[in-house]
């Protein structure tokens, strides 16, 4: 397996699959459409975020879209973790786990020195994060009406 940052062609595949695993990040709660995808990352990368990819045998496994981010209190840029996935066939072999090292170790080459990212209360990647460091620093909350 390789981690790399994707071509065109492999970007143009994770457009297509980013609606999968936006639902699956948020447990079923959200079912973007391409076109909310693309409002979505574009910006992303017009800053300057950039996505690393897992492949392996010229297969897409997954991939986690990185970048910086300023703390809403202090102003202060820190790195982020924007989107962690692995297709669902390739789950369970270790493949999230290679690419939060590779996000982490990108970030922290790039001179960060604190790395932010959000998950849903209920994501089973809570438990990878965990064991990979991170902590909470925060909860939101939601009150449906």
């Amino acid at each position: 397996m390789e981690i790399r940052k994707p071509n065109d062609n492999e970007l143009e595949q994770i457009m297509l699959l980013s609606p999968q695993a936006l639902f699956d990040g948020t447990l079923g709660e959200v079912k973007p459409t391409n076109e909310k995808i693309k409002q979505l990352i574009k910006p992303l990368l017009k800053k300057g975020c950039y996505y690393l990819i897992a492949i392996e045998d010229e297969k897409l496994l997954g991939w986690v879209l990185i970048g910086a981010t300023k703390d809403q209190f202090t102003d202060k840029t820190v790195g982020f973790i924007y989107e962690l996935f692995v297709r669902e066939e390739f789950r369970g072999k270790g493949f999230s786990k290679q690419l939060m090292k590779s996000a982490i170790n990108h970030l922290k080459l790039e001179g960060y020195s604190e790395i932010r990212l959000s998950a849903f209360v209920n994501n089973h990647a809570i438990n990878l994060y965990e064991k990979m460091g991170f902590n909470t620093r925060n909860v939101t909350m939601s009150l449906k009406l």
